[in-house]
């Protein structure tokens, strides 16, 4: 019998080459379908964003000279992938917390499940 996997719902950003290598594309990948598998990760893969929401989390992917950051949450039904962006900074800008938060929200709304925060 097939495994079930917890379906990945895009808000926003791809995963794709360019601009990630082969490589970066492939350990993304793997990360994703470990998340879908329902395995809990953490440091050095993923780490919790409390700024963006409760249950959202950061995927961290290194590529070559590239750091990549796929901001997620963990639904119940399924994987929201809300970014996906080159870190070139040590701090995540405030205009993608934002826009995380606005997307999450958005989602929220559109299945009437309310604020993003719960």
């Amino acid at each position: 019998m097939a495994e079930a996997l917890k379906p990945l719902v895009w808000l926003e950003g791809e995963i794709k080459t360019p601009p990630f290598t082969r490589e970066g594309r492939v350990e993304a990948g793997t990360l994703l379908l470990r998340l879908q598998r329902g395995e809990s990760l953490g440091m050095p893969h993923s780490r919790p964003m409390p700024s963006i929401g409760k249950g959202c989390h950061e995927l961290r992917v290194r590529d070559g000279s590239h750091n990549w950051r796929i901001f997620y949450r963990l639904e119940p039904d399924c994987i929201l992938i809300l970014e996906v962006m080159q870190k070139k900074t040590q701090k995540t800008p405030a205009p993608v917390i934002a826009a995380c938060q606005r997307r999450l929200a958005d989602y929220r709304a559109a299945r009437g499940g309310g604020k993003a925060s719960g």
